[in-house]
């Protein structure tokens, strides 16, 4: 009997973590790479992930390593779960293994200079490498602990997106497919911006209207954003749009709504991402697709109403005036206002 190849999960994040155990729990081996050998001890000796994930049992398919040319070496299929900011420095060493091999991308951010989604970034490491992205609404925690949680596998490759939907595909975590690649990642990337500003309006005991009137204009913007640069707008209606929108813009769970939820508060940005101890990738993004949007002549309202609260001194309250003082537009742009 041939031994069954390993999947190497690259990251020892929260998110790379639940991923590591689903694919064990599928009855995948796992090879889960991280930097830290002390992180990679501790899960040895311990059978946790002591910085992220508390209390979840690591299952015993998964070898923890730190050495990263055997992770990709001995994997054809590899999720890579590494920081916006992190990814191309880690990977470029390793540039050569790589071709050939799947790809699955699951970092929700956009580099800052180059304004590249995670999935860019893997191809001018390795354009000989099959790429996708994992998005949707997956609070790494429920995922971890077997919430009933959905998700979506984007590429142009459909035997990419079997072969994902095969391995990650179990009793509580439903994998759905779609070619529009560039639409679901970006709509992983943007909804981390609004989810800060969700965060502050909770924590100001804003209302439920607010809240309400807050998602779905982000909704709007994000599509208008996305569709300017390619996306289907009808991705927005789907899991990596409206999907991840809700959860992440209303669950105590996120990570970008806790930082907005500790500036509503009153701490700093600074001291608010000190607080939460892991990267908030919306705080990463809220910058360079403000700067885009301009670019683009796009009107992002909320984008640029979030930006003046962390970087300008203005307030939320100051931000929702001058979006209610501001001329109605439609309510949904792929539709005409006329036909009623």
């Amino acid at each position: 009997m041939t031994e069954q190849q390993p999947i190497a999960v690259l990251g020892g994040g929260s998110f790379g973590t639940a991923i590591a155990n689903l694919l064990a729990q599928n009855g995948q081996p796992v090879l889960h790479w991280m930097r830290d050998p002390e992180q990679v001890e501790a899960i040895k000796q311990n059978g946790e992930n002591p910085r992220y994930l508390k209390g979840i049992k690591i299952l015993p398919g998964i070898e923890p390593l730190t050495d990263l040319e055997r992770a990709v070496q001995s994997a054809e299929v590899i999720f890579v779960a590494l920081p916006s900011s992190a990814l191309r420095q880690a990977l470029q060493p390793v540039a050569e293994q790589l071709a050939g091999k799947i790809l699955v991308s699951t970092t929700k951010g956009i580099e800052a200079k180059s304004f590249k989604l995670m999935s860019q970034i893997l191809e001018d490491i390795a354009p000989d490498a099959r790429i996708g992205v994992l998005s949707g609404p997956n609070l790494a925690r429920e995922v971890a602990e077997g919430a009933l949680t959905a998700s979506v596998i984007a590429s142009e490759d459909e035997a990419l997106c079997l072969q994902v939907q095969a391995v990650l595909h179990g009793p509580t975590f439903r994998v759905y497919a779609s070619g529009d690649r560039f639409g679901v990642e970006l709509g992983g990337a943007l909804k981390n911006v609004y989810a800060i500003m969700a965060g502050m309006a909770a924590a100001m005991g804003m209302g439920e209207n607010t809240k309400s009137m807050l998602i779905t204009r982000a909704l709007a913007e994000m599509t208008r954003f996305a569709v300017q640069l390619g996306a289907n707008p009808m991705t927005f209606l789907g899991l990596a749009g409206v999907g991840d929108l809700i959860v992440t813009c209303s669950s105590s769970k996120s990570r970008n709504y806790q930082v907005g939820f500790a500036l509503g508060e009153g701490l700093s940005l600074e001291e608010a991402v000190d607080r939460l101890g892991e990267v908030a990738e919306g705080v990463n993004t809220i910058k360079v697709l403000k700067e885009r949007a301009e670019e683009l002549e796009v009107y992002m309202p909320l984008v640029t109403g979030l930006h003046a609260i962390l970087f300008e001194g203005r307030t939320l309250k100051q931000v929702i005036g001058v979006l209610m003082l501001a001329e109605p537009k439609t309510d949904v742009d792929f539709i005409p206002a006329t036909g009623f």
